[in-house]
C-alpha cells in the first residue's frame, strides 16, 4: 500500500455530518464508504479552466482528463488547508484562493482498477494567477491544459470515457454554484455504464 492509500480520511453521512474514519484504500473498496473530499477547479482570468490527464499509476481512473486537482482533508483538517496541500504536492501550485461553489454526493465504480468512489465531494473554485508556476508531479500527472467550460461542455457529453466521471459534476457545480448540501446519490453502476454528466459525477 503506498504512503497516499494509508492515509486517514473523514467518513460522513449524506448530509456530511463525520461520524469515523478509515483509510483512503479501505474508503475505496468495493462497496465503498462514504467520505469526504474536495475537487479544485483553477480558473484563470478569462475564464479557462485547468484540467489534468491523471497519472497512468493513479488507482482510480488513470490516465482520464479530470478536474484540476481533487483529495481528502484529514479528519478535522480543513478545506482550504487541504487543498492548498494538494495544489502543491499535485502541481506545484499555491497557496491559491479558493471558493466552495457546491457540494454533492457521488459513486463510481473503476471497470480498470475495481475500486469504487463514493465521496461527499466540496467543489472549490481557485483563482488562478497568470505567470504563477506550474510544476506537476509525473507521479501524480500525466498531462495539463486549459479549456474553455463551454468546450469541456460539449467534450463531456461526446467523448466521456475518456473523462473522469466525477467531471461533469464539478463543471456543473462551477457554472451554476449552489449552497451546501447534500444531494441525491447515483445508483451503483460501472463509471462507463453509467451517465457520466447526471447532475453529479
Amino acid at each position: 500500500m503506498s504512503e497516499r492509500e494509508a492515509h486517514l480520511v473523514e467518513l460522513v453521512d449524506e448530509s456530511g455530518r463525520a461520524h469515523g474514519e478509515t483509510t483512503v484504500a479501505a474508503a475505496h473498496q468495493p462497496p465503498g464508504q462514504l467520505h469526504r473530499a474536495f475537487s479544485v477547479m483553477l480558473v484563470d482570468p478569462d475564464g479557462q479552466v485547468l484540467l489534468q490527464r491523471r497519472a497512468a499509476v493513479k488507482t482510480r481512473f488513470p490516465l482520464r482528463w479530470a478536474n484540476s486537482c481533487c483529495g481528502h482533508p484529514g479528519p478535522g483538517e480543513s478545506l482550504t488547508e487541504a487543498a492548498n496541500r494538494r495544489l502543491r504536492e499535485e502541481l506545484g501550485a499555491g497557496p491559491v484562493e479558493l471558493t466552495e461553489v457546491g457540494v454533492y454526493v457521488y459513486y463510481a465504480e473503476d471497470p480498470t482498477t475495481g475500486r469504487v468512489e463514493f465521496e461527499y465531494d466540496h467543489v472549490l473554485r481557485g483563482e488562478f494567477r497568470p505567470g504563477a508556476p506550474l510544476l506537476p508531479d509525473p507521479a501524480e500527472v500525466a498531462e495539463l491544459r486549459w479549456v474553455e467550460p463551454s468546450a469541456l461542455e460539449a467534450d463531456l457529453a461526446a467523448d466521456p470515457r475518456a473523462y473522469s466521471p466525477w467531471l461533469g459534476g464539478v463543471v456543473n457545480r462551477l457554472l451554476h454554484p449552489a449552497p451546501a448540501g447534500p444531494a441525491a446519490v447515483p445508483s451503483g453502476v460501472p463509471a462507463d455504464d453509467a451517465p457520466e454528466r447526471s447532475g453529479g459525477r
